[in-house]
Protein backbone atom coordinates (compact mmCIF):
# COMPACT_ATOMS: atom_id res chain seq x y z
CA UNK A 1 0.00 0.00 0.00
CA UNK A 2 1.51 3.52 -1.35
CA UNK A 3 2.39 5.66 1.62
CA UNK A 4 -0.28 8.78 2.46
CA UNK A 5 0.80 10.29 5.21
CA UNK A 6 1.90 13.71 4.70
CA UNK A 7 0.97 14.03 1.13
CA UNK A 8 -1.54 16.81 0.87
CA UNK A 9 0.91 19.20 3.32
CA UNK A 10 3.47 18.07 0.41
CA UNK A 11 1.60 19.10 -2.30
CA UNK A 12 0.36 22.12 -0.90
CA UNK A 13 3.78 23.37 0.22
CA UNK A 14 5.37 22.57 -3.21
CA UNK A 15 2.56 24.50 -5.07
CA UNK A 16 2.73 27.37 -3.14
CA UNK A 17 4.21 29.60 -6.06
CA UNK A 18 2.15 28.21 -8.78
CA UNK A 19 -1.02 28.98 -6.75
CA UNK A 20 0.73 33.11 -5.99
CA UNK A 21 0.55 33.39 -9.84
CA UNK A 22 -2.93 32.82 -10.17
CA UNK A 23 -4.08 34.42 -7.09
CA UNK A 24 -2.08 37.30 -8.27
CA UNK A 25 -3.42 36.95 -11.80
CA UNK A 26 -6.72 37.57 -9.99
CA UNK A 27 -6.44 40.07 -8.02
CA UNK A 28 -4.45 42.29 -10.86
CA UNK A 29 -7.71 41.31 -13.12
CA UNK A 30 -10.86 42.18 -10.25
CA UNK A 31 -11.54 45.45 -10.62
CA UNK A 32 -13.30 45.53 -7.18
CA UNK A 33 -9.99 46.07 -5.58
CA UNK A 34 -11.41 50.18 -6.63
CA UNK A 35 -14.30 49.30 -4.90
CA UNK A 36 -13.90 47.21 -1.73
CA UNK A 37 -11.08 50.31 -0.83
CA UNK A 38 -13.57 52.63 -0.78
CA UNK A 39 -15.45 52.50 2.64
CA UNK A 40 -11.68 51.96 4.23
CA UNK A 41 -10.45 55.14 2.79
CA UNK A 42 -10.53 57.55 5.51
CA UNK A 43 -8.91 55.39 7.77
CA UNK A 44 -5.61 56.82 9.88
CA UNK A 45 -4.48 53.31 11.21
CA UNK A 46 -4.86 50.05 10.58
CA UNK A 47 -5.82 46.62 12.71
CA UNK A 48 -4.86 43.08 11.86
CA UNK A 49 -6.68 40.40 13.72
CA UNK A 50 -6.69 36.78 13.46
CA UNK A 51 -6.28 33.38 15.34
CA UNK A 52 -3.38 31.21 15.67
CA UNK A 53 -1.62 30.98 12.22
CA UNK A 54 -4.12 33.82 11.03
CA UNK A 55 -2.69 35.57 13.80
CA UNK A 56 0.71 35.04 12.88
CA UNK A 57 -0.10 35.83 9.81
CA UNK A 58 -1.60 39.38 10.88
CA UNK A 59 1.73 40.22 12.80
CA UNK A 60 3.87 39.69 9.16
CA UNK A 61 0.60 41.63 7.42
CA UNK A 62 0.73 44.33 9.76
CA UNK A 63 4.59 45.16 10.21
CA UNK A 64 4.19 45.08 5.91
CA UNK A 65 1.37 47.60 5.54
CA UNK A 66 3.17 50.30 7.57
CA UNK A 67 6.34 49.41 5.55
CA UNK A 68 4.57 49.67 1.96
CA UNK A 69 1.77 52.35 2.86
CA UNK A 70 3.77 54.34 5.67
CA UNK A 71 0.46 54.00 7.92
CA UNK A 72 0.33 53.38 11.38
CA UNK A 73 -0.59 49.18 11.15
CA UNK A 74 -0.70 46.66 14.28
CA UNK A 75 -1.96 43.09 14.88
CA UNK A 76 -4.21 41.73 17.73
CA UNK A 77 -5.13 38.16 18.65
CA UNK A 78 -8.76 37.78 17.91
CA UNK A 79 -8.91 36.69 21.72
CA UNK A 80 -7.71 39.69 23.11
CA UNK A 81 -10.30 42.74 20.95
CA UNK A 82 -13.23 40.37 22.03
CA UNK A 83 -11.98 39.98 26.29
CA UNK A 84 -10.26 43.19 26.25
CA UNK A 85 -11.68 45.37 23.92
CA UNK A 86 -10.91 49.04 25.50
CA UNK A 87 -7.35 47.97 25.58
CA UNK A 88 -7.15 47.20 22.43
CA UNK A 89 -8.55 50.33 21.25
CA UNK A 90 -7.72 52.36 23.69
CA UNK A 91 -6.87 56.31 22.56
CA UNK A 92 -6.91 54.83 18.25
CA UNK A 93 -7.57 57.18 15.48
CA UNK A 94 -10.06 56.83 12.48
CA UNK A 95 -9.53 52.52 12.51
CA UNK A 96 -9.59 50.25 9.47
CA UNK A 97 -10.09 46.68 10.55
CA UNK A 98 -8.80 43.19 8.77
CA UNK A 99 -9.97 40.14 10.36
CA UNK A 100 -8.06 36.75 9.39
CA UNK A 101 -9.56 33.31 9.03
CA UNK A 102 -8.71 30.54 6.29
CA UNK A 103 -12.24 28.67 6.31
CA UNK A 104 -14.25 31.92 7.46
CA UNK A 105 -15.63 30.01 10.18
CA UNK A 106 -13.28 30.95 13.11
CA UNK A 107 -15.72 31.31 16.35
CA UNK A 108 -13.33 34.29 17.64
CA UNK A 109 -12.40 35.97 13.90
CA UNK A 110 -16.15 35.73 13.26
CA UNK A 111 -17.35 37.37 17.06
CA UNK A 112 -14.34 40.11 16.33
CA UNK A 113 -15.81 41.50 13.25
CA UNK A 114 -19.16 41.69 14.63
CA UNK A 115 -17.82 42.95 17.41
CA UNK A 116 -15.73 46.10 15.54
CA UNK A 117 -18.85 46.18 12.67
CA UNK A 118 -21.97 46.08 15.13
CA UNK A 119 -20.66 47.76 18.18
CA UNK A 120 -17.42 49.72 17.53
CA UNK A 121 -18.42 51.22 14.03
CA UNK A 122 -15.09 50.05 12.72
CA UNK A 123 -15.26 48.66 8.88
CA UNK A 124 -13.90 45.34 8.63
CA UNK A 125 -12.38 43.59 5.82
CA UNK A 126 -12.66 40.06 5.87
CA UNK A 127 -9.59 37.69 4.29
CA UNK A 128 -10.82 34.26 3.92
CA UNK A 129 -10.03 31.22 1.64
CA UNK A 130 -13.58 30.20 1.60
CA UNK A 131 -16.45 32.22 0.28
CA UNK A 132 -19.64 32.93 1.25
CA UNK A 133 -19.18 31.79 5.49
CA UNK A 134 -20.22 34.19 8.52
CA UNK A 135 -17.21 36.48 8.42
CA UNK A 136 -17.59 37.51 4.68
CA UNK A 137 -21.54 38.19 6.23
CA UNK A 138 -20.27 40.10 9.32
CA UNK A 139 -17.72 42.40 7.33
CA UNK A 140 -18.13 45.55 5.12
CA UNK A 141 -15.79 44.01 2.34
CA UNK A 142 -13.50 40.86 1.58
CA UNK A 143 -10.86 40.82 -0.41
CA UNK A 144 -11.24 38.47 -3.18
CA UNK A 145 -8.53 35.99 -2.99
CA UNK A 146 -8.96 32.02 -4.62
CA UNK A 147 -10.38 29.18 -1.99
CA UNK A 148 -7.27 27.68 -1.17
CA UNK A 149 -8.38 23.99 -1.72
CA UNK A 150 -6.23 22.49 1.35
CA UNK A 151 -7.06 19.06 2.29
CA UNK A 152 -4.54 19.18 5.13
CA UNK A 153 -5.55 20.47 8.61
CA UNK A 154 -2.68 23.29 8.88
CA UNK A 155 -2.59 26.18 6.85
CA UNK A 156 0.26 26.85 4.24
CA UNK A 157 -0.08 28.02 1.05
CA UNK A 158 -3.47 29.71 2.48
CA UNK A 159 -1.19 31.52 4.85
CA UNK A 160 1.49 32.53 2.35
CA UNK A 161 -1.44 33.45 -0.63
CA UNK A 162 -3.22 35.64 2.03
CA UNK A 163 0.02 37.54 2.59
CA UNK A 164 0.65 38.22 -0.57
CA UNK A 165 -2.80 39.37 -1.13
CA UNK A 166 -2.70 41.75 1.48
CA UNK A 167 0.77 42.95 0.28
CA UNK A 168 -1.16 43.62 -3.30
CA UNK A 169 -3.95 45.20 -1.59
CA UNK A 170 -1.80 47.96 0.55
CA UNK A 171 0.52 48.67 -2.78
CA UNK A 172 -3.17 49.12 -4.63
CA UNK A 173 -3.68 51.22 -1.22
CA UNK A 174 -0.84 53.91 -2.47
CA UNK A 175 -0.80 53.23 -5.68
CA UNK A 176 2.86 51.44 -6.42
CA UNK A 177 2.85 49.59 -8.97
CA UNK A 178 6.36 49.34 -9.03
CA UNK A 179 5.69 46.79 -5.91
CA UNK A 180 3.05 45.06 -7.45
CA UNK A 181 5.34 44.16 -10.04
CA UNK A 182 7.99 42.69 -7.39
CA UNK A 183 4.87 40.54 -5.91
CA UNK A 184 4.25 39.35 -9.39
CA UNK A 185 7.88 38.69 -9.98
CA UNK A 186 8.02 36.43 -6.60
CA UNK A 187 6.07 33.16 -7.65
CA UNK A 188 9.04 32.35 -10.53
CA UNK A 189 11.60 33.23 -8.77
CA UNK A 190 10.52 30.75 -5.43
CA UNK A 191 10.20 28.31 -7.46
CA UNK A 192 13.59 28.02 -8.30
CA UNK A 193 14.00 28.10 -4.46
CA UNK A 194 11.55 25.67 -3.59
CA UNK A 195 13.40 23.47 -6.34
CA UNK A 196 15.80 21.25 -4.17
CA UNK A 197 14.70 23.08 -1.10
CA UNK A 198 12.28 20.09 0.25
CA UNK A 199 14.86 17.26 -0.55
CA UNK A 200 17.94 19.21 1.20
CA UNK A 201 15.36 19.47 4.40
CA UNK A 202 14.45 15.71 3.93
CA UNK A 203 17.80 14.92 4.23
CA UNK A 204 18.59 17.44 6.96
CA UNK A 205 16.05 16.24 9.06
CA UNK A 206 17.08 12.33 8.57
CA UNK A 207 20.01 12.78 9.17
CA UNK A 208 19.84 14.74 12.81
CA UNK A 209 17.99 14.36 16.07
CA UNK A 210 16.52 17.21 17.48
CA UNK A 211 14.71 17.80 21.10
CA UNK A 212 13.61 21.88 20.93
CA UNK A 213 13.35 24.00 18.34
CA UNK A 214 13.37 28.10 18.61
CA UNK A 215 12.87 30.25 15.92
CA UNK A 216 13.80 34.02 15.37
CA UNK A 217 12.57 37.23 13.82
CA UNK A 218 12.67 40.59 14.25
CA UNK A 219 10.43 43.39 12.53
CA UNK A 220 7.80 41.98 9.44
CA UNK A 221 9.69 38.35 9.91
CA UNK A 222 8.51 38.03 13.58
CA UNK A 223 4.93 36.82 12.87
CA UNK A 224 6.89 34.51 10.20
CA UNK A 225 9.35 32.78 13.01
CA UNK A 226 5.76 32.42 15.24
CA UNK A 227 4.28 30.71 12.42
CA UNK A 228 7.81 29.08 11.56
CA UNK A 229 7.52 27.25 15.36
CA UNK A 230 3.88 26.94 14.68
CA UNK A 231 4.30 24.59 11.96
CA UNK A 232 6.88 22.57 13.59
CA UNK A 233 4.45 22.22 16.79
CA UNK A 234 1.34 21.29 14.56
CA UNK A 235 3.17 19.16 12.15
CA UNK A 236 5.60 16.93 13.82
CA UNK A 237 4.13 17.37 17.39
CA UNK A 238 7.49 18.88 18.85
CA UNK A 239 8.34 21.65 21.41
CA UNK A 240 8.99 24.87 19.41
CA UNK A 241 9.24 28.69 20.58
CA UNK A 242 9.74 31.87 18.93
CA UNK A 243 11.36 35.15 20.03
CA UNK A 244 12.48 37.95 18.14
CA UNK A 245 16.22 37.35 17.23
CA UNK A 246 17.64 40.01 19.65
CA UNK A 247 15.43 39.30 22.73
CA UNK A 248 16.44 34.97 22.39
CA UNK A 249 19.84 36.12 24.29
CA UNK A 250 17.97 37.16 27.22
CA UNK A 251 17.04 34.53 29.23
CA UNK A 252 16.40 32.13 26.69
CA UNK A 253 19.67 31.60 25.23
CA UNK A 254 20.23 28.68 28.24
CA UNK A 255 18.02 26.28 26.13
CA UNK A 256 21.09 25.99 23.17
CA UNK A 257 22.55 22.62 22.75
CA UNK A 258 23.46 20.45 19.62
CA UNK A 259 20.11 18.94 19.56
CA UNK A 260 18.43 22.14 19.98
CA UNK A 261 17.73 23.62 16.11
CA UNK A 262 17.37 27.40 15.91
CA UNK A 263 15.92 28.71 13.02
CA UNK A 264 17.04 32.37 12.09
CA UNK A 265 15.22 34.58 9.84
CA UNK A 266 17.55 36.94 8.91
CA UNK A 267 16.37 40.62 7.59
CA UNK A 268 18.42 42.87 5.98
CA UNK A 269 17.62 45.89 7.99
CA UNK A 270 19.27 44.77 11.32
CA UNK A 271 21.12 42.14 9.65
CA UNK A 272 24.45 43.27 11.59
CA UNK A 273 23.06 42.67 14.91
CA UNK A 274 20.82 39.63 13.95
CA UNK A 275 24.31 38.16 12.56
CA UNK A 276 25.86 38.67 16.03
CA UNK A 277 23.21 36.58 17.96
CA UNK A 278 23.91 34.03 15.14
CA UNK A 279 27.62 33.82 15.80
CA UNK A 280 26.94 34.18 19.22
CA UNK A 281 24.70 31.09 19.01
CA UNK A 282 26.68 28.59 16.98
CA UNK A 283 29.44 29.57 19.58
CA UNK A 284 27.60 28.52 22.04
CA UNK A 285 26.72 25.01 20.30
CA UNK A 286 23.62 25.05 19.04
CA UNK A 287 22.68 23.60 15.52
CA UNK A 288 21.58 26.90 13.35
CA UNK A 289 19.52 27.29 10.48
CA UNK A 290 20.02 30.61 8.45
CA UNK A 291 17.30 31.91 5.69
CA UNK A 292 18.68 35.04 4.20
CA UNK A 293 18.36 36.79 0.85
CA UNK A 294 22.55 36.69 0.29
CA UNK A 295 24.96 35.39 2.29
CA UNK A 296 28.12 36.88 3.99
CA UNK A 297 30.98 35.00 5.22
CA UNK A 298 29.93 35.26 8.56
CA UNK A 299 26.28 33.70 7.80
CA UNK A 300 27.76 30.78 6.10
CA UNK A 301 30.57 30.44 8.73
CA UNK A 302 27.80 30.27 11.69
CA UNK A 303 24.96 28.21 9.98
CA UNK A 304 24.67 24.45 9.62
CA UNK A 305 21.79 24.42 7.22
CA UNK A 306 21.53 28.13 4.94
CA UNK A 307 18.94 29.32 2.74
CA UNK A 308 19.69 31.97 0.46
CA UNK A 309 17.03 33.14 -1.68
CA UNK A 310 19.48 35.48 -3.89
CA UNK A 311 16.34 37.39 -5.26
CA UNK A 312 16.21 40.55 -6.64
CA UNK A 313 13.23 41.87 -5.06
CA UNK A 314 12.49 44.30 -2.14
CA UNK A 315 12.50 42.76 1.15
CA UNK A 316 9.12 42.92 2.04
CA UNK A 317 7.98 41.52 -0.95
CA UNK A 318 10.17 38.36 -0.58
CA UNK A 319 8.60 38.01 3.00
CA UNK A 320 6.11 34.61 1.68
CA UNK A 321 9.75 32.68 0.75
CA UNK A 322 10.96 32.85 4.41
CA UNK A 323 7.96 30.15 5.31
CA UNK A 324 9.23 27.36 3.16
CA UNK A 325 12.11 25.62 5.01
CA UNK A 326 9.64 26.09 8.41
CA UNK A 327 6.47 24.17 6.89
CA UNK A 328 9.48 21.07 5.15
CA UNK A 329 10.50 21.09 8.97
CA UNK A 330 7.48 20.52 10.51
CA UNK A 331 6.72 17.76 7.60
CA UNK A 332 9.60 15.84 7.57
CA UNK A 333 10.15 15.44 11.24
CA UNK A 334 6.37 14.86 11.81
CA UNK A 335 6.82 11.88 8.89
CA UNK A 336 10.20 10.94 10.47
CA UNK A 337 8.67 10.20 13.95
CA UNK A 338 5.76 8.20 12.26
CA UNK A 339 2.92 10.68 12.30
CA UNK A 340 0.59 12.51 9.52
CA UNK A 341 1.35 15.83 9.65
CA UNK A 342 -2.07 15.89 7.42
CA UNK A 343 -3.67 15.10 10.13
CA UNK A 344 -1.94 16.37 13.83
CA UNK A 345 -4.02 14.62 16.83
CA UNK A 346 -6.20 17.10 18.62
CA UNK A 347 -6.18 19.63 15.76
CA UNK A 348 -9.19 20.35 13.15
CA UNK A 349 -9.23 22.89 9.92
CA UNK A 350 -11.34 25.19 11.63
CA UNK A 351 -12.45 26.34 15.54
CA UNK A 352 -16.37 27.16 15.91
CA UNK A 353 -16.99 27.26 19.65
CA UNK A 354 -20.51 27.29 21.12
CA UNK A 355 -21.29 30.05 23.19
CA UNK A 356 -21.08 28.43 26.62
CA UNK A 357 -17.30 27.06 25.54
CA UNK A 358 -15.56 30.19 24.13
CA UNK A 359 -15.18 31.88 28.31
CA UNK A 360 -16.40 34.98 25.79
CA UNK A 361 -19.07 37.76 26.79
CA UNK A 362 -22.20 37.05 25.10
CA UNK A 363 -22.43 40.32 22.83
CA UNK A 364 -25.36 42.41 23.52
CA UNK A 365 -28.56 42.34 21.80
CA UNK A 366 -29.03 44.83 18.91
CA UNK A 367 -32.49 46.14 19.34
Amino acid sequence: MPETRGTHSLAEILSQPQFWTRCLNGLGSQGTLVEIRKPFSTATEWLFVGCGSSYYLALSAAASWSAITGMRARAVPASELLLFPELILAGAGEIAAVVISRSGQTSEAVRAAQLLENEKDIRVMAVTGTSNQPLEKASTATLPLLPCDEQSTVMTRSFTSMLLGLEYLAACQVDYPGFRKSLRRLPEVAEIVMGDLHTRIREFVEARPFADYICLGQGPFYGLACETALKVTEMSVSYAQSFHTLEFRHGPKSIVAPETLIIFLLSEQGNDAECDVLEEIKGLGGTTLAIVNRADQRIRRSSDFLVELGFDLPEVARLASYIFAGQLIGLYTGLKKGLDPDNPRHLSRVVVLDEAESGEPSAPAKV
